[in-house]
This record gives C-alpha cells, sequence and structure tokens, in this order.
C-alpha cells in the first residue's frame, strides 16, 4: 500500500503546533486552512470557535451517517526527547513527533482517505480534548448538525482494534472551611479545616477501598492537598483534588453524590472541574455499536481504562466506537511515535468503513 500521502499529511499535521495546554489556537489558524485545502472542494466546512482556543471544524461530503472524530490537539512537549517534537522523523518502522499516535496519525490517514475516494464522508476535528475539556464534543452532540449521524468512530489509539467500553473521568475540587485561631485552644480538633479535610480523605478512601473489595475498582486519588500557614495556628482553610475513573455502565454523578456526602463536617464545598462519564453509561449498552463492528468485520478489543469523548457521543445514545493506530502506551511520552504498521491498518478500515457507507 502506497503511504506517500499519508506520511506527507503527517509530516505537516505535527509542525502545527496544537499543544494544550496552553490551547492557543484559533478559528483562522493555518492547520484549518490546511486541513481545508487537504479535504478540497467537495467537502462543506464548518468551522466554530467555542473561545479559549477550543475550535471544531466539521467537514461533510454528501450526506453520510458514520462520522469520524479527531481531536487535533496534543499534550505538551517534554524537553529532552531525541526527536525533535513539531517534526515528524522516521527511524525505521516508526514515525516520531508529538501527536503522531495521539491521534495527528489517524487524521492524516483519513485525510489521505477523503483525498482517493468520492463517497460521503464526515469528519469532526476538535482542540480541546486534551486537559479534559470536552466543549467541542458536547455542544456538538447538542446541535441539529449531530442527528444526521448514526455511528461515531472516534480515533483514539487503540491498535486499530474496535474498543466498545472504557472507565469514565472525574475531577473534582473540595474546600474545606475552619476557624483560624491558636493551636493551644481545645477547639483546634474540631474547627481545623485540614483535619476535617483528613477526616473526609479516610472515609473516602475506605469508601474507595470497599467497591475495590466488590470488584467495582473507581481509580480513586487524591492528586493534590493544600492549606494552613504554620503548624501553630488552626488552619481556616484546606483545598483538595482528586479524581476517579468509574468502570462502564457506572455513573460519576452517583459517585461524586456518594464521596460528598461523607463530609460529617458540613464544611466542604465542591467543584467538579470535569465529568467525562464512562462508556457505557448507566442506561446505555453497546449492542448497536456492536452491531457495527460485527457487520463490517472489524475486530474487537477489551475495554480500556482510559477515557475518550466517544463516551460524550454514546451517552446521547449514539453509538460509538474507539478506534485508531498506536496504542496509548506510545502517547504522552517523551518521544511519542506510531508505526508503520499501524497507519497502514487504520487507512485500510477507515477506506473500507467510507466506501460501505452511505
Amino acid at each position: 500500500m502506497d503511504m506517500t500521502g499519508v506520511l506527507n499529511h503527517l509530516r505537516n499535521l505535527v509542525a502545527f503546533d496544537t499543544q494544550n495546554p496552553p490551547r492557543s489556537l484559533e478559528a483562522d489558524a493555518a492547520i484549518f486552512s490546511y486541513i481545508g485545502d487537504a479535504l478540497g472542494g467537495d467537502f462543506e466546512i464548518d468551522i466554530i470557535d467555542h473561545g479559549l482556543g477550543r475550535i471544531s471544524l466539521l467537514a461533510v461530503r454528501g450526506k453520510p451517517t458514520l462520522l469520524f472524530n479527531v481531536h487535533l490537539d496534543t499534550v505538551p512537549v517534554i524537553k529532552g526527547s531525541r526527536f525533535p517534537a513539531l517534526e515528524m522523523t522516521r527511524d525505521g518502522n516508526r514515525l516520531y513527533g508529538r501527536g503522531c499516535c495521539d491521534i495527528k496519525g489517524a487524521a492524516a490517514c483519513l485525510l489521505q482517505v477523503a483525498g482517493t475516494t468520492d463517497r460521503p464522508m464526515a469528519l469532526l476535528f476538535t482542540t480541546d480534548e486534551e486537559g479534559a475539556s470536552g466543549v467541542c464534543v458536547a455542544e456538538f452532540v447538542r446541535s441539529e448538525q449531530s442527528r444526521a449521524f448514526e455511528q461515531v468512530v472516534v480515533a483514539e489509539p487503540t491498535d486499530c482494534l474496535a474498543v466498545l467500553s472504557h472507565r469514565g473521568y472525574l475531577s473534582v475540587k473540595g474546600e474545606f472551611a475552619g476557624v483560624s485561631g491558636h493551636s493551644s485552644e481545645p477547639r483546634a480538633l474540631q474547627d481545623n479545616a485540614l483535619h476535617k479535610l483528613s477526616n473526609w480523605v479516610a472515609a473516602a478512601v475506605t469508601e474507595a477501598a470497599q467497591m475495590e473489595a466488590e470488584n467495582r475498582r473507581p481509580c480513586f486519588n487524591v492528586g493534590e492537598v493544600h492549606g494552613g500557614i504554620k503548624s501553630n495556628v488552626i488552619a481556616d482553610r484546606a483545598n483538595l483534588h482528586w479524581s476517579a475513573r468509574l468502570s462502564p455502565g457506572d455513573s460519576n454523578e452517583d459517585f461524586l453524590s456518594k464521596m460528598t456526602s461523607l463530609d460529617t463536617s458540613g464544611s466542604g464545598e465542591w467543584n467538579v472541574p470535569f465529568s467525562g462519564p464512562p462508556m457505557p453509561t448507566g442506561g446505555n449498552d453497546t449492542s448497536k455499536a456492536r452491531a457495527f463492528v460485527e457487520r463490517h468485520g472489524i475486530e474487537a478489543g477489551a475495554a480500556v481504562d482510559f477515557w475518550t469523548e466517544a463516551s460524550l457521543f454514546a451517552q446521547t445514545g449514539m453509538p460509538a466506537i474507539v478506534l485508531g493506530p498506536g496504542n496509548i502506551a506510545q502517547a504522552h511520552v517523551l518521544d511519542e511515535w506510531v508505526s508503520m504498521e499501524q497507519l497502514e491498518l487504520a487507512l485500510q478500515i477507515y477506506t473500507k468503513l467510507v466506501n460501505s457507507h452511505d
């Protein structure tokens, strides 16, 4: 299979700086002009600027019922890499560069498919997947445009296996209030905000451990704790940031309600920066997506632990699968890479899907 076109697209896509953060893109950024030129005049292109570098580009040719979703933003470049992060470098069978695996390699394959067939096709490019924003997809699934599609393929790295279920991602910040004063006062045990926070953490860890014992691993993790000013001052404020990755079928909302109810002090205030549901969410199943995979003879893979925006489509009842070149272990690393074989396989699968759909 001639991969020249895919490699040219990937080389150009990697060269565009789409790091998130800082997510400094605007609707007139050069990467969108490149995509428009690569797709050609047969596609109707709609670009929406949601602000804060969150841009959606929907490209549609004909009246397809299948939608491909690709995010263009990447995680930040890490210093010390062997290869230039914003250049595609080929080393044997591997292609290096930020985004090669996650997920500009998939974008390159889809652009190549678009240029080598005149079949109906739809692609949704977004720029706010990294950093857990999800505004672009969330807005799209609420739009009238989404009603035209019966199946979504989200092109995250899955070794080109069709993934139908994955964990969610819940990010929560909490703040506990206390009453400041001298640490010699007896009320310090009850009024110290850090004590209240610590009691909640202990209760939350116990709850999470109980779920683990019941084979319902929530991946609960307290990542940050801040508070107090000195050891002899009663802390009047304490903050923490925790996360959970719930199993397919579980509810982020139910878990959040259960965990926050463990605050016996009544002083905790909670803020949810991001809540990405598991796939499938409660009340939905994967039967339609599974039928799609079987109908097209695609090899299915096991559930994965990482979150994708496929769940944002699926929670609305729109069947979605995750399928893209590369492995998640190759993403977000110092020298990100994808193999030529994986790109070739993705190109074959995407081409087959487009050619077999109206």
